[in-house]
């Protein structure tokens, strides 16, 4: 799986341990039925630079969306969430690895929670060695 899939994964059992089952978590596009309050985890403009040999730094911007229950009060609820939100994004597991959240951001758009974070790394590239017995060459000689 690759590492933003791992990340996603990682904000949803976040979430899921700070808020409970009754707030549901999005990965896809829902057409209709989106169960209210729930959470939409998408990766935006992530990037990724060679850094030294093999090593590349990730950076992975998060935009976690929290779709209000109460219509009538979406600002304060917005609010109570983004601060629950800032705590338990602040270090997630991704595959036993403890992962810093950093640049955290957020901002209410038409009773909507737009909740930025980056969750920045260094990848190891792996090349696949082939085994010197498995090595074969064929030389010819012309003259």
């Amino acid at each position: 799986m690759d590492s933003i899939n791992l990340i996603t994964n990682a904000i949803s059992v976040s979430l899921n341990g700070e808020f409970g089952d009754s707030y549901k978590n999005y990965t896809e596009e829902v057409k209709q039925g989106l169960e209210e309050p729930c959470f939409f985890i998408s990766c935006i403009n992530p990037t990724h630079n060679l850094f030294l040999g093999k090593r590349y730094f990730r950076e992975n911007q998060f935009c976690i969306q929290y779709f209000p229950a109460d219509k009538q009060n979406p600002k304060a609820e917005c609010h109570a969430v983004a601060e629950r939100m800032e705590f338990c994004l602040e270090w997630i597991t991704v595959t036993g690895d403890l992962v810093r959240g950093s640049k955290m951001k957020s901002e209410i758009v038409d009773g909507v929670l737009n909740f930025f974070v980056n969750y920045d790394m260094f990848v190891y590239r792996k090349v696949d060695s082939v085994p010197m017995e498995d090595v074969s060459q064929n030389i010819s000689v012309k003259g």
